[in-house]
């Protein structure tokens, strides 16, 4: 419940006309989830389902009280602990990076966006739209969820793929 809705569900269209398998997984008891400005979401799966699959990316929505939930399930620390420990990707995106990354230790010796939900060192904050630190990738917030999705494509299909999918995104013609 409360996770923001453009973040998750822009995420995982983007990837999907990218190509990408994506499984959305709900930490609630349920399926539905309603989202922070009231939207219902329906998860493909629960989180439980997901804890010994490998995932080339695991993308935290942010939003509150849906971060807060976020962080509070054991099992979807393990699944994001165990993505930076392989150096496979992860991210996270508006309150997502310091509610749930930073009481996990995710954000050490990464660069990541500030939000207004936590403060970072200095050293360690940047203010730019979309961070991609290593592995780790942040960005701000829902204005900011085609960008954070597209440096995922990428990042994981290469450039020409990300183009791509950003050229079908405002409905323009392959040159």
């Amino acid at each position: 419940m409360g996770t923001e809705e453009m973040e998750a569900v822009i995420l995982a269209g983007v990837l999907r006309r990218a190509g990408a398998d994506v499984t959305v997984a709900s930490v609630e008891d349920g399926l539905e989830v309603e989202a922070s400005c009231g939207s219902r979401i329906v998860a493909d799966t629960h989180i439980a389902s997901c804890a010994d699959q490998v995932f080339d990316l695991v993308a935290l929505p942010g939003g509150m009280p849906g971060s807060v939930r976020l962080r509070d399930s054991d099992i979807l620390q393990r699944i994001t602990v165990r993505q930076a420990e392989e150096k496979r990707l992860y991210g996270a995106i508006c309150a997502a990076p310091a509610v749930v990354l930073m009481p996990w230790g995710l954000h050490r010796r990464k660069k990541v966006v500030v939000s207004q939900y936590g403060d970072l060192p200095t050293f360690r904050a940047v203010e730019s739209n979309v961070q991609v630190s290593g592995e780790l990738t942040t960005s701000r917030g829902p204005g900011t969820s085609f960008q954070f999705a597209l440096s995922f494509v990428e990042q994981m299909f290469g450039r020409h793929a990300a183009e791509d999918v950003d050229r079908v995104l405002v409905c323009q013609k392959k040159l």
